[in-house]
């Protein structure tokens, strides 16, 4: 679904490549994680794919479609769930998701049909005339989560997703989530929940330095590493324990 070859980013004036020579693919229908400390290159990496910075170098496709010739095409085609709240408080939940989805093309009836279904299975549904800012942390991730899929793209990018939630809300959007990905949506994922990611994705990179360190199963990475108990044990055996916090 996804094949990335090459792939490099330096914005300006920056000494250090944020992403370098990257090459990686991810097979239609799998939810793939992209796991990293901070300035890692993850979310500069979504933001190449899903056509919002360009490149430095290199090429990618998506369902078979080039950045450079098919942009348009490519961006109908994808989900985004972005880690800040991209939503209006001044407008209910509903208000909100007729104007992302008729960005999308949906009209009338069908969109209205789309927006009450999902906001129903994640629990929103009495809340769907009451304006954003009233609604708690959670409620808002997601409305978040509905807005990126109510024109049911092909490939949904998730940057943290579940951050700042209570444990009912994360359960209900992973179990959305898995849902949508049974269905067929691939799904690409980054969080700094490592727990969540072991049991959520079939397959994961690290990446640091805007570079893969390593990819594979999360079972297997555990297995292959000394002394690794779980994913976090990778994570900190590849990326150390320095702080990684920056302005």
């Amino acid at each position: 679904m996804i094949k990335i070859q090459q792939l490099s980013k330096k914005y300006k004036g920056a000494e250090n490549y944020s992403v370098s020579n990257l090459d990686l693919s991810i097979v239609e229908g799998e939810i793939f994680g992209l796991l990293g400390p901070n300035g890692a290159g993850k979310t500069t990496l979504i933001s190449m794919l899903c056509s919002l910075i360009k490149p430095t170098s290199g090429s990618f496709t998506i369902d078979g479609l080039n950045y450079s010739k098919n942009k348009n095409q490519l961006k109908n085609l994808i989900g985004i769930v972005p880690q800040e709240y991209a939503l209006y408080n001044s407008l209910t939940a509903y208000e909100n998701l007729a104007y992302f989805g008729s960005m999308y093309g949906l009209r009338g009836k069908v969109l209205k049909d789309k927006i009450m279904e999902a906001l129903i299975r994640l629990g929103l549904g009495d809340f769907a005339h009451k304006k954003i800012d009233t609604y708690s942390g959670g409620m808002k991730r997601r409305v978040n989560l509905i807005a990126s899929i109510l024109h049911e793209p092909k490939v949904l990018f998730l940057d943290e997703p579940t951050v700042g939630v209570d444990v009912q809300s994360k359960n209900v959007i992973i179990q959305h989530l898995q849902e949508l990905n049974k269905n067929g949506t691939t799904i690409i994922y980054t969080s700094h929940h490592l727990n969540e990611a072991e049991r959520f994705c079939k397959n994961v990179a690290i990446i640091d330095h805007g570079e893969i360190m390593i990819e594979g199963k999360p079972k297997d990475l555990i297995k292959n590493q000394p002394n690794a108990n779980n994913l976090e044990d990778v994570f900190i055996a590849l990326t150390g324990n320095a702080l990684r916090d920056h302005a």
